[in-house]
């Protein structure tokens, strides 16, 4: 990428007299790093890590700021006056470091299972009309309480004020409450919140006029909202630019942060946290427009993971602050290098969503696949403390576990040497950005090559490493990384049908007849990636899946959006089909549930996503010469980029330090 000159992002921004130092956003994201739903160490250093690294305005997570949207979950909760003190450490740490912070107002109506205890609670919405999603239909609230949430929306703000927050934004994105009331397919009440344009604005727009009173006029109160919800009862943009313009010409808002879809339906939560699969900067044109209806800045989300494309928008007169979100996840100093012109040591987010939102939703705090030290700012230290004497270190394979343990040890002052058997660096990566829309998942490589190559790590390719090279570079300490092999299971008549390994496919080692079943024990992106792959080639494609549903071990949202992909090439999907065996013609599977079998018949090939088996061959080699080793990423047992990258930095560290 080399030096750039970022005239505009690097510009500074005034809204109400507060200076934001740049155009750079990091907006309100769970983190799941709360404690007893408050802001604690955890979240104060991950929030201060990318204050430190050169962000603008840092958004912290969505608050409740009434009870009947609390739940068991680990969210912030912004209900009483004695929670105050923990905002109030947040922001002075976040000031420290000259960024601006903003703490968010939300309620989620209908958009919630609202559990507790294991059992689902009493949900409250404007009308008992269902989501799509949470598969939950609420009660309707009672005028009473709809006052009464809006009073609680001007004493969460005034929290906020008092904890030093420079501003307050109220959330109607994404189907939340507000939304909900805004919605006239989901408000229909017949009340003074309810009917009219000005009725169902009438929450939002006194809910601003008490936040306002609240915090006073020198602080900042912003409305964040999807530029239109993508769902067939949501609502659609002209709605939104018109209820943007009046909350604008009354001056009740400083700023609109623009977002897309809706949590209440399934398709159209997938803009919520947008994967690789969707073009980058995508939602520019609608905050443009969202732009020219409003006297106020506009704020713009939706994967811009490099600040060369924020630069663009910002020139291109589509928003006034870009969201950098998940790009400051990746790399909390992305600010910081783009403005002393480090832009080719910049790690870019690649949208995989695998332990940001993915985390959030199987209930673990935030990480990041490629950056583990995110969310986990009080236990690695950064930069690590370097040892005191330098060892020479030898890491065998160079996927991603390799290359991550190869750059640990570099960096904490050992002599490294990185031997992978191929003529190239990658491992599984090379393969699974094969995958249909998924050539952004190399970016993980080319991210780890470029911080290698920013090391002294002698990196010796096209090397099979055995005992007489062992004597050759006689290491102090050794981590195995070699990565693993398909695994083949015992299927019966095997030797009859044209059985072809996902990798060979994905390679284009192997080409498969005209008729396929694809065996998907993993559940994961290899058996959806290769149905897609093929269908688009015309083949007939049966996806035959091990597990529930197909990606039943993806996030949700890329889940569902490749479930939406399947569904339009046609492609029949089989769950619960256990692979038992295979002929000339056909592919014999038993239900996981009921044990009954299930006959494909028709097919000329069968393509099997079976899983991998870890190489081991040397730890036998390595106690024969005595040398201290560990074994990580998926030679100690296959799993995903994640595990590999992690273990490469945590069990290294520990290993190198011990």
């Amino acid at each position: 990428m080399g030096s750039q000159s970022f005239e505009r992002l690097f510009s500074p921004l005034t809204i109400r007299g507060h200076v934001i130092r740049n155009r750079i956003l990091s907006s309100g994201h769970q983190t799941y790093l709360a404690e007893q739903n408050l802001p604690g160490p955890k979240m104060i250093a991950y929030h201060e890590a990318r204050a430190r690294g050169g962000a603008g305005l840092i958004i912290t997570e969505s608050a409740r700021f009434h009870a009947s949207s609390s739940s068991a979950a680990p969210d912030l909760v912004i209900l009483e006056d004695d929670q105050i003190a923990p905002y109030a450490a947040l922001a002075e740490a976040v000031h420290r470091h000259g960024s601006k912070i903003i703490g968010q107002l939300s309620h989620s109506g209908r958009v919630t299972r609202r559990m507790a205890q294991g059992m689902r609670g009493v949900v409250y919405a404007p009308s008992p009309v269902p989501d799509h999603r949470f598969h939950t239909l609420p009660r309707e609230m009672p005028s009473e309480m709809v006052a009464e949430i809006i009073r609680a929306a001007g004493a969460g703000a005034r929290r906020y004020a008092e904890a030093g927050y420079d501003g307050v934004e109220l959330m109607a994105s994404h189907g939340l409450l507000f939304a909900q009331f805004l919605n006239p397919h989901s408000n229909l009440r017949q009340d003074l919140y309810g009917g009219s344009f000005e009725n169902r604005l009438r929450p939002l727009r006194e809910a601003l006029i008490l936040a306002r009173q609240a915090i006073g006029p020198d602080k900042i109160l912003g409305l964040r909202i999807s530029a239109a919800e993508d769902e067939i009862s949501g609502l659609e943009e002209d709605e939104v630019i018109r209820i943007c313009a009046a909350l604008s010409s009354e001056g009740l808002i400083d700023y609109v942060n623009t977002s897309y879809g809706s949590m209440a339906a399934l398709g159209a939560s997938v803009h919520v946290v947008p994967p690789m699969e969707i073009e980058a900067a995508y939602l520019a044109s609608k905050s443009q427009a969202i732009r020219a209806a409003v006297s106020v800045p506009v704020f713009l989300a939706g994967r811009i993971n490099q600040p060369q494309l924020a630069e663009a928008v910002l020139a291109a007169g589509q928003a006034d602050l870009c969201a950098m979100t998940r790009a400051m996840i990746t790399d909390p100093e992305l600010a910081n290098k783009a403005r002393l012109g480090r832009t080719d040591d910049i790690r870019a987010c690649i949208g995989c969503n695998q332990a940001c939102i993915g985390h959030y939703h199987a209930g673990n705090p935030i990480s990041c696949i490629q950056n583990p030290v995110t969310g986990r700012e009080t236990i690695f230290a950064a930069p690590p403390v370097r040892a005191k004497v330098a060892k020479q270190v030898l890491v065998i394979g160079g996927g991603p576990a390799g290359m991550k343990a190869a750059l640990t040890a570099a960096e904490l002052g050992h002599k490294v040497t990185l031997a992978e058997a191929r003529a190239q660096t990658g491992g599984q990566a090379l393969l699974a950005q094969l995958l249909p829309e998924r050539a952004e998942f190399g970016g993980l490589i080319t991210n780890l090559q470029a911080e290698l190559a920013r090391h002294a790590v002698t990196l010796r390719l096209n090397t099979r490493v055995d005992a007489a090279l062992l004597a050759e570079i006689a290491p102090e300490a050794v981590v195995l990384a070699t990565g693993a092999t398909p695994y083949r299971p015992q299927i019966e008549g095997a030797e009859a049908g044209d059985l072809i390994d996902i990798a060979d496919l994905l390679k284009g080692a192997a080409k498969p007849g005209k008729r396929v079943v694809i065996a998907d024990w993993r559940c994961d992106w290899q058996g959806i990636g290769a149905a897609v792959m093929l269908a688009r080639a015309g083949h007939h494609v049966r996806l035959a899946v091990d597990g529930i549903c197909a990606g039943q071990n993806l996030q949700q949202y890329v889940r569902d959006l490749w479930a939406g992909r399947l569904h339009q090439l046609g492609i029949e999907v089989i769950p619960y089909a256990r692979l038992f065996g295979v002929d000339t013609d056909t592919a014999y599977f038993l239900h996981g549930a009921s044990g009954q079998p299930i006959i494909l018949e028709g097919l000329d090939s069968l393509v099997l996503a079976t899983g991998r088996s870890p190489l081991l061959e040397l730890e036998p080699v390595l106690h024969a010469a005595g040398l201290p080793f560990i074994t990580i990423g998926d030679c100690a047992t296959p799993r995903s980029a994640e595990e590999a990258i992690y273990e490469g930095l945590a069990e290294v560290s520990a290993f190198l330090s011990a």
